[in-house]
């Protein structure tokens, strides 16, 4: 467990939505701003309660937030009335904590804490994760004091944002970097391929169906190489079990990893959603992916975070509709038997990762309190 922040210097406010997408660059940020004596405090939603336990901050503050998810104009009302509560209930906290600064991660969650930073005069800060600016942080960019990107090229960011858009990376957490620095292992072209498949909530279910009907297509001399460790939602554990069982393929099945990062490191090829955090993390620890996005999303942010890895030669991206059996099973067939090809794409990521992320935002926010000289 991370011990929470006890610092005593100044302090930041830090918002972020109940995604792991927003809240795991947000916990790397307060893990490196307590390293320096920056108190930190979390406002989130309270799907942000189940990181509660182990998020390094000095306190967790839960407000209302809401999303707009309709047309209608009794639901943008709604949505409305709902964030302008949340204002009012932001603006007095944050007169109550006194931050140096706010920090804001993107989704509805984190709107009333840089809304109410702005009435205050604080300065403010948002972080994109994504490839695109987000709905949340589009209304946002052109109000506060500076705007940090994962990517070079980040949809959107220049167009609201302009000369206050800063490039600092995806921050990943403590747990990533530790593996790091393990230089990728090339597998052999008859010896055992590990092969690690995630998907999070929304990607589980898919790859339970999609995994066994590819690996019942391969040659049986492949299927005995492979050592799958795959991500299942509960509900679908013993048929997946069953799968492979009856493919005689070694496999290693749970509803969830809490060391994903050692996984990551230990595979040869990695099968997954992308995430902004999986992104960044395949990048830093330097892996190669199969990515297939998450389809319908209303930005496409997933998509274009793959196209991202993919143009750097880091990754093979692979829409869900463009994606059967067939397809994947040859795919994973012709990298089983080009282990350069996999080397090849493993220095590719590496190359986009930036372990330094965190140090750079957090020189970022340090510049903005007057901590520092200069910024990132």
């Amino acid at each position: 467990m991370t011990p929470k922040s006890k610092a005593s210097g100044p302090s930041i406010v830090l918002a972020a939505g109940g995604t792991g997408g927003h809240l795991f660059p947000a916990f790397a940020l307060a893990q490196e701003l307590g390293r320096r004596a920056v108190a930190v405090d979390l406002v989130t939603d309270r799907r942000g309660d189940r990181y509660g336990a182990d998020f390094p901050a000095r306190a967790i503050h839960q407000l209302t937030s809401a999303t707009l998810t309709g047309r209608s104009p009794l639901a943008a009302a709604k949505t409305g009335l709902t964030l302008l509560r949340g204002v009012a209930a932001a603006f007095l906290l944050l007169r109550r904590l006194k931050p140096a600064a706010v920090v804001g991660f993107g989704g509805y969650p984190s709107f009333a804490p840089v809304v109410a930073a702005r009435l205050l005069r604080l300065p403010t800060l948002l972080h994109e994760q994504n490839a695109v600016l987000g709905r949340a942080n589009r209304l946002l960019a052109g109000h506060v004091t500076a705007v940090a990107t994962s990517f070079e090229k980040t949809k959107f960011a220049e167009e609201r944002a302009g000369t206050k858009v800063r490039y600092v990376g995806n921050p990943v957490r403590d747990l990533v970097l530790q593996w790091a620095d393990q230089a990728y292992c090339q597998p052999s072209r008859e010896g055992p391929f590990h092969l690690l498949v995630f998907g999070g909530s929304q990607g589980a279910r898919y790859f339970s169906e999609l995994l066994p009907a590819t690996l019942a297509l391969l040659a049986p001399a492949d299927r005995a190489r492979l050592v799958v460790v795959q991500q299942c939602r509960k509900e679908d554990l013993a048929a997946v079990e069953s799968a492979y069982l009856a493919l005689a393929v070694a496999a290693r099945l749970a509803i969830f990893f809490p060391n994903l990062p050692e996984e990551m490191a230990r595979s040869h090829l990695v099968i997954g959603r992308s995430g902004a955090s999986t992104v960044a993390e395949l990048a830093v620890l330097g892996r190669p992916a199969i990515l297939v996005p998450l389809p319908h999303a209303i930005d496409n942010d997933q998509r274009l975070n793959a196209i991202r890895l993919a143009e750097s030669g880091g990754a093979w991206c692979i829409e869900q509709g463009d994606l059967s059996p067939e397809r994947l099973a040859s795919t994973l067939s012709d990298l089983m038997t080009a282990p350069e090809r996999l080397l090849g794409a493993a220095a590719a990521a590496r190359r986009q990762g930036r372990p330094d992320a965190v140090a750079r935002l957090a020189d970022l926010v340090e510049e903005l309190i007057g901590n520092r000289r200069h910024g990132a």
